[in-house]
């Protein structure tokens, strides 16, 4: 542990979309009560980061040594965190990991701190796995629903914003966007398709079973996360030309008849949701974009069942989806530690 600081943090893809955004609730949430690393591939070495007032200059990960870090949050691709995440643990680090790299091995925890925190409860160090920004947020929706009447199908399609591809991608669509008012043709580069004014029904590659590894992810990861291997979960990932924010269209079936209006008082009530009044609709624009809750409307029951309901689920991709999430299981540790110290004084 840091002598001049409670922590030490080192903040792997500190350039990227969600890296910027893990500095700033970083320092929104620790300042100058953490020391902090900013890394990143050799191409970003020496680039400065803002973290909250103050500028980081970044360095290059590759070279770092973690001894002296508490924890490492990595946001910079799978392969990336395959060759240094079991670094940065072997020099004492815990590392939380925003890649898909990790999140279907069993021994290492998958985390949502709304949905299941408590499986910290005994963690002994090591890596801790983010589930996929578009399982997180549907995952803190249902949450209270499968804890009330137990789950038995999800059908969700989801609305995926640009940013999730990262800054390439948001710049592209920007590009195609203005392209298109100069009456352009778009050229895509990060996109197999034009992005700008359109709607591509596929996010990542095909599977052999004709999901995409998106909505894979929204599969396995749901099952882990409600650690319940016999929830039938039916994704389509869409991506859409929308900057930062993601939506989702969920319909659930449970295993217990859904009491109304009870089990709409239970999603308003449930920690990191904001149930919008009846006639609010949650977009990303205006509900979701820099913001930490998870935003919940059109919530409503099937036509002919008495254990169906709809609902409509925005978030900041890039914050619950991602860093916030990642600053929530650093803070759970903490407090677990600071209590466990306090304890044993």
């Amino acid at each position: 542990m840091s002598q001049a600081h409670e922590i030490t943090i080192a903040v792997v893809g500190a350039t990227g979309a969600v890296g910027e955004v893990a500095l700033e609730i970083l320092a929104a949430q620790w300042g100058k009560r953490a020391k902090v690393h900013a890394l990143a591939s050799e191409q970003s070495v020496g680039r400065e980061v803002s973290y909250g007032r103050q500028s980081l200059v970044v360095d290059d990960l590759a070279g770092f040594d973690f001894t002296g870090c508490d924890y490492a949050i990595f946001s910079a691709g799978a392969e990336v965190s395959k060759v240094h995440a079991p670094r940065a643990v072997e020099a004492g680090a815990v590392v939380i990991d925003n890649t898909s790299y990790f999140r279907q091995d069993k021994s290492i925890p998958l985390v949502v701190p709304e949905v299941n925190g408590e499986v910290l409860a005994n963690f002994a160090g090591g890596i801790i796995a983010n589930p996929n920004c578009s399982t997180i947020q549907m995952a803190v929706a249902l949450a209270p629903i499968h804890q009330a009447y137990g789950i038995d199908s999800i059908v969700v399609s989801t609305y995926q914003s640009v940013s999730g591809a990262g800054k390439a991608a948001m710049e592209e669509l920007g590009r195609q966007a203005m392209g298109r008012f100069n009456f352009q043709e778009p050229k895509p580069s990060v996109f197999k398709q034009p992005i700008g004014f359109n709607v591509i029904p596929l996010i990542d590659a095909l599977e052999d079973n004709g999901f995409s590894k998106e909505e894979m992810k929204m599969v396995n990861e749901t099952r882990r996360l409600f650690d319940d291997e016999t929830i039938s979960v039916h994704a389509t990932a869409v991506r859409v030309p929308v900057f930062t924010g993601h939506a989702e269209s969920v319909f659930v079936q449970t295993h217990r008849p859904i009491e109304w209006p009870k089990v709409k008082a239970l999603i308003a009530e449930a920690e990191g949701v904001s149930l919008c009044k009846d006639d609010e609709m949650a977009t990303p624009l205006t509900h979701a974009v820099d913001q930490d809750p998870v935003w919940v409307s059109r919530v409503r029951p099937a036509l002919d069942q008495d254990n169906g309901l709809h609902l409509w689920v925005v978030a900041d991709n890039l914050r619950k989806g991602a860093a916030l999430n990642a600053v929530q299981i650093l803070t759970l540790l903490e407090n677990a530690r600071l209590a466990s110290n306090a304890t044993r004084h």
